[in-house]
């Protein structure tokens, strides 16, 4: 299968999120009422239901939380991949789907640490991917 990979239309609730991944930083909405980290961007803190949100930079490394490894290929992608739900180290339960690179999918383990990493890919979006935390 051949193609490109379908990438994210970045709109006013997500801009700030795609303008840091292109500055080579992770900033994650965070509730200036209670401190609670929120991802996916949405209005209201699931918290404590405030709506004073803001981005705020978060330090990009993380655990793989879970994964699977997808065998079958997809647009822009040749299998065998990783699709992960990685854990922030800021927050327990603040988790972002992403890929895991660099690494052979067979290798890869929850609880694996792992840290941000930024790809270009496309005109206006710059991808947050993951790899093996160096030093770890």
């Amino acid at each position: 299968m051949t193609g490109t990979t379908p990438l994210p239309l970045p709109d006013e609730d997500t801009a700030f999120f795609w303008e840091a991944c292109a500055r080579g930083e992770l900033h994650i909405l965070r509730c200036r009422d209670c401190r609670t980290w929120i991802h996916y961007p949405r209005a209201i803190c699931r918290a404590c239901g405030g709506s004073d949100l803001a981005p705020e930079p978060v330090s990009g490394r993380g655990v793989v939380h879970t994964f699977t490894v997808t065998h079958r290929e997809a647009p822009g992608k040749v299998a065998p991949f990783v699709v992960a739900l990685i854990e922030l180290e800021e927050q327990a339960g603040l988790r972002m789907v992403s890929n895991v690179i660099g690494i052979e999918p067979g290798d890869v383990a929850i609880g694996m640490p792992v840290e941000v990493m930024f790809e270009p890919a496309g005109e206006h979006v710059t991808l947050p991917l993951f790899g093996p935390r160096s030093g770890a």
